[in-house]
């Protein structure tokens, strides 16, 4: 388990993700938050994507999830999302939030729930 103990994790990350349905993003979801990998999650359903894949385009229905966490604990929920998720290339990717001071009580509270 990774503690903070340098100021230079402090922080939030979100982890922008694309599933192929709301149940799938939704137990990966619910398994971080039990592990305390993240502090919460969106679950946006009714996404399409539109993208190259085997030299085709292909355009596809697909649920996105962006899970909060913090910085400290990316790496983490990072691995445990790319192991619990069903595509064989799935897109993780790691955004940094501008977290200002004056954001302290949502930050406070994303750092006590990752511990």
């Amino acid at each position: 388990m990774t503690m903070h103990t340098d100021q230079s994790e402090d922080g939030v990350v979100v982890l922008y993700t694309t599933w192929p349905d709301e149940a799938s993003a939704s137990a990966a979801a619910r398994t971080l938050l039990d592990e305390k990998l993240i502090a919460c999650v969106n679950i946006l359903p009714a996404g399409r994507s539109i993208f190259r894949w085997d030299g085709a385009v292909t355009e596809e229905a697909e649920t996105i999830a962006l899970f909060k966490t913090a910085k400290a604990r990316a790496s983490d929920a990072r691995t445990r999302l790319v192991a619990l998720h069903p595509y064989d290339e799935p897109c993780v990717l790691a955004l940094p939030a501008d977290t200002p001071l004056s954001a302290g009580g949502f930050v406070s509270w994303v750092m006590s729930e990752t511990p």
